[in-house]
């Protein structure tokens, strides 16, 4: 009789052990972190100690992602209750990038506009060009890396130099696109390709329907 049939035996046979419960107390196995041998019934605890650590290890880091997305969903409750609030573009503006660099601690934020019939002197609704147009129409999620595209990347005037990852939302008004809210950051691992966009995208959706309001 070999192993696989013992292995076996005890399958067919799930009685047996309840019927010679001395055997836990007299086998002995080695211990699962070395040192000397232990009962089977005390490898068997350790064995358990091990599941519920490891149980207990993903419960943590459940919870942590969780108050994690609280604490994003609380911020972007405050954004959305700050643009709704906004009376006009430039009150809007100011809370759009207000909340992105305080709240989200977005050091660089810039927007671009166009195929509005809301126009402005500022760099909001500065020329961009078809290129960057059709890149932000095609976007089917936002784009998370590193910022690859150098006109994007010169919207962020001085601080280009030192963005090292971007996140670039398109903003879309009856399935058309309109716009670009880009935000940048100095550390690279900050967006990055394979981070979730939910919270990006539902900021990019609440911006847009935001600027709607104003573009009548």
């Amino acid at each position: 009789m070999n192993a696989a049939d013992v292995a076996r035996y005890l399958k067919e046979h799930p009685d047996f052990l309840a019927e010679h419960g001395d055997l836990f107390t007299q086998l002995t196995v080695p211990h699962p972190h070395g040192g000397q041998a232990i009962s089977l019934a005390e490898r068997q605890l350790h064995a358990l100690r091990d599941k519920i650590r490891l149980l207990e290890g993903k419960l943590s880091e459940l919870i942590r992602f969780g108050e994690e997305n609280d604490e994003i969903g609380e911020k972007v409750h405050r954004l959305t209750l700050a643009l709704l609030e906004a009376e006009d573009y430039e009150s809007l503006r100011h809370a759009l990038f207000e909340n992105l660099r305080d709240d989200f601690a977005v050091p660089s934020v810039v927007l671009r506009i166009w195929n509005s019939v809301l126009t402005g002197d500022g760099e909001d609704f500065a020329p961009v060009s078809e290129a960057v147009r059709f890149f932000a129409g095609d976007m089917r999620h936002p784009h998370c890396g590193a910022p690859l595209n150098l006109e994007v990347l010169e919207w962020f005037g001085d601080a280009s130099a030192h963005v090292r990852s971007v996140a670039l939302i398109p903003l879309r008004r009856d399935a058309q696109t309109f716009g670009l809210l880009a935000l940048g950051s100095q550390e690279s691992e900050r967006f990055y390709p394979e981070m979730g966009t939910l919270y990006v995208s539902r900021i990019g959706d609440i911006v847009a329907a935001a600027l709607s309001r104003q573009l009548g």
